[in-house]
């Protein structure tokens, strides 16, 4: 696989030329500033979750001291979004809930999932109680709907193979949002591409709102990661073979072994260096990568 590693670039100058898919290493707003309007038809992304992991890593988004300022900062990274993304294009948005921690300011290791142990959480933010649900999906969609967005769809992603919870005073967790946004109020959306068998077994139907995915472990990522099988109807719906496809948190790169099923083109974006490995070997070693190292502005 080929790298072409350059010197650290002036901030804040869209001068990014798209030629073919490539990784984008550095901090997603800033990266997405050195990117040209109106280049992307689709993005599909799951941003990290608040208070849930430490990725141990500086500027990393998710353990914002409070949930305001974490909202705040992921809708400055979609406003930029929003600039590169075609006028017709879809935004699909998967994001996770939590529970407030009570205060406490660390959470215990988990057998089962090495990356739950944190050494510091935010406090429970102002207004809630301990034990209360969140709500962090629906807070940053409204948010996401204030700032401009057109708030198109929920998809509830329901997971058959849920993680089990000890809990005994509610229901374990088996589910997550999708959320679509358009930029416009008329955009792109093949439905006909993603259209799922009927309950009679007859024709097809025009696809629900709920759909059945199982988590996907990866190798040598701690955790479960964004399944193909959750990213592939967001793709063919919102997008044409040859477009570009944009994961502003690209993590270990399943958007990009989507896109290149479907042939489609991607910009991945992320701010880990181990996660931008990861991705780069799970990729095809046929398809040319390009590595920016633009770190922070």
């Amino acid at each position: 696989m080929a790298f072409i590693v350059s010197e650290k670039l002036p901030s804040y100058t869209p001068d990014i030329r798209l030629t073919e898919s490539m990784i984008l290493h550095g901090d997603a707003q800033h990266v997405l500033s050195r990117l040209p309007c109106e280049c992307v038809q689709c993005v599909v992304t799951s941003p990290p979750y608040w208070g849930l992991r430490d990725y141990e890593i500086e500027d990393q988004i998710g353990l914002e001291p409070t949930l305001s300022q974490f909202i705040n900062r992921l809708t400055a990274v979609f406003r930029e979004v929003k600039r590169v993304m075609k006028p017709d294009g879809t935004f699909w948005l998967n994001v996770g809930d939590g529970y407030t921690s009570g205060n406490r300011t660390w959470r215990a290791p988990d057998k089962k999932n090495r990356a739950r142990a944190m050494s510091v959480r935010p406090e429970t933010p102002e207004g809630l109680k301990p034990k209360d649900l969140i709500g962090v999906p629906w807070r940053l969609a409204l948010a996401l709907q204030e700032d401009g967005w057109y708030l198109r769809s929920d998809i509830v992603w329901h997971k058959p193979n849920a993680m089990p919870e000890s809990v005994k005073d509610r229901p374990t967790r088996a589910h997550e949002y999708i959320f679509l946004f358009t930029k416009s109020e008329r955009y792109y959306y093949d439905h006909e591409a993603i259209k799922e068998p009927s309950d009679n077994g007859g024709r097809k139907r025009n696809r629900r709102s709920v759909w059945d995915v199982n988590t996907e472990p990866t190798k040598d990522a701690h955790f479960a990661t964004f399944p193909a099988k959750l990213i592939e109807p967001c793709i063919m719906a919102g997008s044409r073979p040859g477009d570009y496809v944009l994961d502003p948190f690209f993590g270990t790169g399943t958007v990009g072994l989507v896109c290149q099923k479907t042939g489609r083109r991607y910009i991945g974006i992320e701010l880990h260096p181990e996660y931008v490995e990861l991705a780069a070997g799970r990729l095809s070693v046929h398809e040319q990568q390009l590595e920016l190292n633009l770190g922070s502005p």
